[in-house]
């Protein structure tokens, strides 16, 4: 994976060629606009981050804000991650349904979704993943996977 150093969303993108710039730059805007209130963006483990401040959620197994989704521009592709899509099975198989219903193929591990160019992107599709689910509906989807039985 490739991360970067910068400390702000800004900084980030001068850093990337103009015609990658670009391509995150919209996905950017897209996250963004239907992005829950309650979440903030930052930069974080190299990337464009969208999470839940440590200030309205410290409790997390790392002491790291609690990641919502993050994006980057990697070597040969970008990754839009979808914490949403991972901790949901619904979620997940809405997005698969969006695709195959598309026409397009999804290539998306467990929260990674790769894209090569933004029309490889269904952008209405992720932006009803990213809508779906309130900062309070993650947390708690959070702490019941930390549940040990």
């Amino acid at each position: 994976m490739v991360s970067s150093a910068t400390a702000t969303v800004e900084a980030y993108l001068i850093e990337l060629p103009s015609e990658r710039r670009a391509v995150v730059a919209t996905v950017r805007a897209l996250v963004n606009a239907h992005l829950p209130a309650g979440y903030v963006e930052c930069m974080n483990w190299g990337m464009i981050s969208w999470e839940i401040p440590l200030s309205r959620y410290p409790i997390t197994y790392n002491k790291k804000p609690l990641a919502y989704a993050a994006l980057a521009a990697q070597k040969n592709n970008y990754a839009l991650y979808l914490m949403c899509a991972y901790s949901d099975s619904q979620i997940e198989g809405d997005l698969r349904a969006a695709y195959a219903a598309a026409g397009l193929k999804l290539d998306m591990g467990k929260s990674c979704l790769r894209f090569r160019a933004l029309e490889g992107l269904l952008q209405p599709a992720v932006a009803a993943a990213i809508a779906s689910t309130p900062p309070e509906t993650h947390i708690a989807r959070y702490e019941a996977s930390r549940v040990r039985n």
